[in-house]
């Protein structure tokens, strides 16, 4: 653990997370998520931003577009001490950088007493987190997006109901409205985000028993109104679900939704042509050969089934959510989803809704709440 660093004239971190008064926080990375972030938080007058990023254009473009609301600060995030300067005198930090900067964000996180709220869905950066929230005086929620995040908020709520839990599968898509390729997908989202989930194990419960599966595999086919759709394994989904569902369910698993065929042509690229040994090249290709789209939807999927009062049962939850335009400007739905996410987990966290210590798991925050919360409203 490094050196704990402190501004001298930096007010104690952590003042405004769990109060009525002006929350500071402080946003890593200026990306399209970052910006929505900025968004939904500027809209209220709750919470007072600032945005750290190493690209100044684009610090420059969002305090054009925020004149008067942000403050901006140009930094290499991988710097721990130059993010221990950013983070000093701000009650949270909202990290939607790449993955492989979580530690760094998170140890700053916790020298400075901040809380700390991620997106990523890295199975080992998440186990970094979860281990510095141990004796942390500030709260540590990792993994505030779609999946994982907002598809175990719902797992839980499901499962709940019933008194026997025999099986919670949970499936999600960021998918094209208008695909028009063989792949029939466009680029959403982080390329290296989803390199990731392609190519790492993935955790699930299977009889009974914790186990790491294939991603890829278990491909199935399934519709929802009247729309054909293919899932398979992915990683990272399930957040911390298989260990707070350990020993209380038979099977729980979590796949990536697509449209048929999309399955057979990556594992094409990834087995048969071993470009999952190469992912920079991976994604150079994805880069330049899958055009990005804002014009997106998200489907959510989950199925709880078991036995409620003597009967074997079993419940859903389908939705499809969709961009929209806020403040003059058209978000795509993946940029909404994950953006409201997170900000709905700090706004529980500052309303007291959720521990303001230590580490929460996203399944702990509830659903109604989350859906009565002015950003969670988004998911409505």
């Amino acid at each position: 653990m490094s050196a704990s660093y402190t501004s001298p004239d930096a007010p104690p971190c952590g003042a405004g997370v769990n109060g009525d008064q002006t929350t500071r926080s402080l946003i890593v990375g200026g990306g399209k998520i970052g910006e929505a972030i900025t968004a939904l938080l500027c809209g209220t007058n709750d919470y007072a931003v600032t945005i750290a990023d190493r690209d100044g254009q684009a610090l420059e473009r969002l305090k054009g577009t925020w004149n008067g609301k942000i403050s901006t600060r140009c930094l290499d995030v991988s710097d721990g001490r130059a993010m221990r300067e950013a983070i000093a005198g701000h009650d949270v930090v909202l990290n939607a950088g790449p993955f492989s900067l979580t530690p760094v964000v998170a140890e700053a996180a916790k020298d400075c007493g901040a809380g700390y709220f991620d997106l990523t869905e890295d199975v080992a950066s998440t186990r970094c987190v979860k281990g510095l929230s141990e004796g942390a005086n500030s709260v540590f929620v990792p993994q505030c997006g779609l999946a994982p995040g907002y598809i175990s908020i719902v797992a839980n709520d499901l499962a709940k109901r019933f008194d026997e839990i025999h099986e919670i599968r949970m499936r999600v898509g960021a998918l094209p409205q208008y695909p028009s390729n063989a792949l029939k997908y466009n680029m959403t989202w982080s390329t290296e985000g989803l390199i990731n989930e392609y190519c790492n194990p993935c955790e699930a419960i299977h009889e009974g028993e914790m186990r790491e599966v294939l991603p890829l595999e278990g491909l199935e086919e399934f519709a929802l109104d009247g729309v054909t759709y293919e899932a398979f394994n992915t990683s990272g989904g399930l957040g911390t679900l298989c260990e707070s569902y350990a020993g209380k369910v038979r099977d729980l698993n979590y796949k990536t939704i697509r449209y048929p065929g999309h399955n057979a042509i990556i594992k094409l690229l990834l087995n048969d042509l071993g470009l999952s040994s190469h992912r920079d090249l991976l994604k150079s290709v994805l880069e330049t050969s899958v055009p990005a789209t804002p014009q997106d939807v998200i489907v959510i999927f989950v199925t709880v089934s078991g036995m409620q009062n003597g009967r074997l049962t079993q419940e859903s939850y389908a939705k499809n959510v969709y961009g929209k335009e806020l403040g003059g400007q058209r978000w795509s739905a993946i940029q909404l989803t994950t953006a409201a996410g997170i900000c709905a987990m700090v706004d529980l966290v500052r309303g007291g809704h959720l521990p303001a210590q230590g580490l929460v798991k996203q399944e702990q925050a509830d659903l109604s709440l989350f859906l009565e919360n002015r950003f969670g409203q988004y998911y409505v």
